[in-house]
């Protein structure tokens, strides 16, 4: 079942690559009581996740943050030592990288996919806009497309929220 607006995260693990090592952070660590932006791309270093996803964030952050968010988050189902590179290599700047390895968030959301031999678990692509864990914007794109999940889409609905 794919989770739903109004509903609140399940709980789960991510790992962030820091000056210090890999350190695990929690849903509730991560979103308690904060307005934050997820977005979730199939793999660090993809064509599309690399030249227009990622990227589209980077470039909109400060407009998001102006827009009353307080983190924003990018994950994959990739370990914390590649996303940590790809954000390097990406200049990801204000986007923090959230390790989810063995896809089990992807999969505790409803919005895994199986490549098969192309990657295995993957997550889907989307973005939301999640309020104290809760749910509150949800844009998914159907595999092998890129649409609902774009930046300025999720910045635009998070705008008329405010209106």
């Amino acid at each position: 079942m794919t989770i739903q607006v109004q509903q609140r995260l399940p709980h789960a693990s991510f790992q962030r690559l820091t000056d210090n090592g890999v350190i695990t952070l929690s849903t509730d660590e991560l979103f308690g009581g904060d307005n934050v932006v997820l977005f979730a791309v199939p793999g660090a270093f993809t064509p599309t996740c690399s030249a227009s996803h990622l990227p589209g964030f980077v470039a909109l952050a400060e407009q998001f943050f102006q827009a009353g968010v307080d983190r924003i988050l990018c994950t994959s189902v990739n370990d914390a030592f590649v996303l940590d590179a790809w954000g390097k290599a990406q200049q990801a700047g204000d986007v923090q990288m959230i390790a989810d390895g063995a896809g089990k968030f992807a999969t505790s959301l409803g919005l895994a996919n199986d490549s098969g031999d192309f990657g295995g678990i993957r997550s889907l692509r989307y973005s939301m806009f999640v309020q104290d864990g809760v749910v509150q914007i949800l844009n998914v794109d159907a595999p092998k497309t890129f649409e609902t999940s774009k930046a300025e889409v999720l910045l635009e609905q998070i705008r008329q929220r405010q209106v």
